[in-house]
Order: structure tokens, then sequence, then C-alpha cells
């Protein structure tokens, strides 16, 4: 099925253009910086835009993380916080909603998403282990490292293509899967981490077929499957535009049925449901949610709250709700598809089908006489910030860190720099602004020379290190 662009959403509706489902009833003021002082502001943050001050930034698309705005309904929710140190009301109603639309068994809370992995990776993982995933996500491969594990990509050879135009990018190759588990023995291999949508391919989805697959594949060996839900609205949108026999399913059905395939699922509450802060860790077996609300205990806080307060959870039961409904994420997707559609008009390299929650500018591309060992999608990131006060984040050999046996550069094949689009924050204009800042910096490419290194923090360098022009 061909991708929807906002024209063709639009003629569902008798050629009428949509709109956003909602109005505006309180705005944060922001202004634009002079060339002068966002020279001095990434100079002092080391070209990098994690160091940025929030103040210094213009339109900040540094990550769709916890940027979200809430509903007034969810606003409310958060008067009701029941701030209980024990059995808050709160934790009772978030447990239903995830029980509700997700289906899983067992719930418990976390801080965020990070607070999950580490507690499934301790929970699961031995010194020696093997996880297969389809493509690595940061924190996820840390958590499964500093467990004692091995990230094994087997993802589908399309999702290292930015040019190619498969619908489902996202999907496990069966094969590789099957070839590794060959490889390793299925005893060592504690369970298949699929990510839906996968953020490093450029926010590609992961088809209904191929999770059906993949569970009946992991069945055969007598191994578990869990799910990174952290956009997996977003995916359920892709399937219900791309797979044949779900254009009449809604959002949230197909979310559930997806679910129905996995044993379990962790879950970044700051994406899809429209938080500021909040993850969680769902399952069905017994065995993990005994060990996960014992670990909880130890790093997070108390079971029935696990690093949120009460407030918190309110607000994050109130919008898991709100982030399943079909006329939401058919706004939220297609801001995203306009700007995708501007750049692509324009013929700036982009990754393609355009994801869910990003446009991701293919800085290998626009920037090919600059070497990897440069960082170009760092250097990109730089140049747009300088532009125009935009902040986007590199996606490349940066956050791709070291490998932890040979101590060198991971040199992945996408060097990207992503343009996180927040949920419910910027209008159509702000995409309009930030289109004709890319084409700008595009339109000088030839006159940058790239970036070194001179700080490098032992663990997720992307967010600290700093860098210095060549």
């Amino acid at each position: 099925m061909t991708q929807p662009t906002p024209m063709t959403m639009g003629q569902q509706f008798g050629r009428r253009s949509w709109a956003e489902p909602w109005k505006i009833k309180m705005v944060e003021p922001i202004k634009m910086t002079d060339r002068p002082g966002r020279e001095r502001a990434i100079r002092d943050a080391g070209y990098n835009t994690f160091l940025l001050r929030s103040e210094d930034v213009y339109i900040d698309l540094l990550t769709d993380s916890g940027t979200s705005a809430m509903s007034d309904r969810q606003w409310a929710g958060m008067m009701l916080g029941d701030e209980a140190y024990a059995g808050s009301r709160n934790f009772y109603h978030l447990e239903e909603a995830v029980q509700n639309y997700y289906g899983y068994k067992y719930l418990v809370p976390t801080h965020q998403g990070r607070g999950a992995e580490h507690l499934i990776s301790r929970a699961l993982i031995k010194e020696g282990d093997v996880i297969p995933g389809n493509m690595y996500f940061t924190t996820t491969r840390l958590h499964q490292e500093l467990a004692g594990g091995r990230f094994v990509d087997v993802i589908i050879d399309e999702a290292h293509d930015p040019v190619s135009l498969h619908p489902f990018k996202g999907n496990v190759d069966l094969d590789k899967l099957e070839a590794l588990i060959k490889e390793v023995g299925a005893e060592k291999i504690p369970y298949v981490s699929l990510a839906g949508t996968v953020n490093m391919a450029g926010g590609q989805p992961v088809s209904m077929a191929n999770v059906a697959a993949l569970r009946a594949l992991c069945d055969r060996h007598g191994i578990r499957l869990y799910l990174d839900a952290t956009r997996m609205a977003e995916n359920a949108w892709f399937i219900q535009q791309r797979e044949e026999g779900y254009g009449d399913k809604s959002v949230a059905a197909i979310v559930k049925e997806f679910c129905t395939y996995t044993d379990g699922a962790w879950m970044s509450a700051k994406k899809d449901h429209l938080v500021n802060i909040g993850g969680w860790l769902a399952m069905n077996h017994a065995d993990l949610f005994e060990a996960a609300s014992n670990l909880v205990v130890v790093y997070e806080g108390l079971h029935t709250y696990g690093g949120m307060a009460g407030r918190d959870m309110e607000a994050l039961a109130i919008g898991i709700g709100e982030a399943l409904q079909d006329d939401h994420m058919t706004s939220r997707i297609g801001q995203v598809l306009y700007l995708g559609e501007l750049l692509t008009d324009w013929g700036i390299p982009i990754v393609q089908p355009v994801g869910g929650h990003a446009i991701f500018l293919d800085a290998k591309a626009i920037y090919a006489h600059v070497p990897q060992d440069r960082f170009p999608a760092q250097t990109l990131a730089a140049q747009l910030y300088l532009d125009s006060g935009i902040r986007a984040m590199e996606r490349g050999v940066v956050s791709a860190g070291r490998d932890p046996v040979t101590g060198d550069h991971r040199y992945p094949k996408l060097e990207l720099v992503r343009l996180t689009i927040p949920r419910r924050v910027y209008t159509q204009a702000h995409m309009d602004v930030v289109a004709e800042a890319v084409k700008a910096v595009y339109d000088e490419r030839e006159k940058v020379q790239g970036l070194r290194m001179v700080f490098e923090p032992q663990y997720l360098r992307f967010f600290q290190a700093r860098f210095e022009p060549v």
C-alpha cells in the first residue's frame, strides 16, 4: 500500500484538508535568537545540541520524549493525585488502562522507559546471553550490555537503506533470527527485543504479519518475545494505512491485536502517551512480574508508584486513551508527513518512507565529502542550529558509540539527523520554517568540513560529548 500524504488523507474527507483535533487555550512564548548569540551558544555547548540551554532554542525538535502538550483532561487529572506512598488509587487507574488497551496481565510502573529497560535486563539476562532485535536503540542496548548480554541486529536489510520504500522496514528478518538461534542455541536467548516503530531506522514500522510469524518462530524454540511499545500507537497507524485487512480497524484495536503476539512490553510513556514523565513494564509471565516487582523497589520506588507521583500516573492513565484515538494519530503523523513532503519536493535527502515521529535527514548523503569519523550528522545538527536556532539531534556514529570489545567507533550505515516533532506543540507554520532552514543549510553544504570529538563520556556519549570544528 502506498504511503499516505497530507493531500491523500484530505481526500478521504471529500477533498477537504484535515486539521488538528484540538484547539489552543494556552501558549508559551518563544523567540528567534540572533546569529552571534547562536554562535556563542553552540560553541559553549561543544557543538552538541543536547548541551544547549532551552532558552537559546527557537524551535525545539531535539526529541518527542516528555515534550508533548497535555490535554485539559490530563491537567485536570493532575489535580486528582493520590500521593499515598503505597496503594495509590492512581496506580490502579494506570494498571486498568494498560490492561484495557494493551492486554497484558501484570504492570510494574517506572519513572521512564529506561527504568523499565533496566528492570527487564536485570531480571532476564545472564552473562553471555544474546538478545536479538530489530536494530539497536541506545539505552536499550546499553542496559542489555550492562546485564552481561550482547545485542544482535536481525532487522531486514532494507532498514539500513535510507532510500528503500519498503513499507515495513522495521520487520525482523526471520532467516537471520533462525540462523542466530542455530549458532548460539535457544537457551542463550532470554528474549527477542522487538521495537515498534524502529527509531534508529527512521521511525519505521513492523507489520502485523511479521510479528505473527515472529511469534510462531519464538514458540518453536521456546523463546519469549518482548515489545518496546514506546511508539506502538504510531506503528498501529502505519498498519492501518499500509497493511491489507486493517484499513477498517481502529488504532486501538490494532495495538491490542499486535500485543497478543508478545509476552510483555516496556514503555517510555513520555512519547506516545502524551506525558512529561513516566513509564511502565507490563507482562503476562508471573516469574518476570515477581522479579521486576522486587527490583523496582530497589531502583525506582514501591511497586505501586515506581518513581512517579500519583498525579503523573493519573495523567498517564488518561493519556493512554487519548493517544490511541484515530483522529489524534492522523493529525500527529500527518504533521510529520507534511514536513517530509516539503523536504522531498526540494530534493533534500531524507529517510524514506517518512516515519512516525520524526524526519531523518540523511547526513551521509548531504555531507558526502565529510568522512564518518568527522561526524557528519553531529555537524549537520550544529549547522541547523547556527542557521535558525532549530535544535535537532544526531543519530549516527556518535549515537552508535564504541564496540565494547575493540574500543573502536561503531560505524552504522545510517548517519542521520532527527527532526523530532513533539505532539500537539507546533503548527504547520513552524514546519514551514523548519523546512526552509534545512534548505538553507543544504544549499551551503559544500562549505562544511566536520567536527572532531574533544570529550567523550563512558556511556551514551551522544548526550554529553563535546566537539570542535575541524
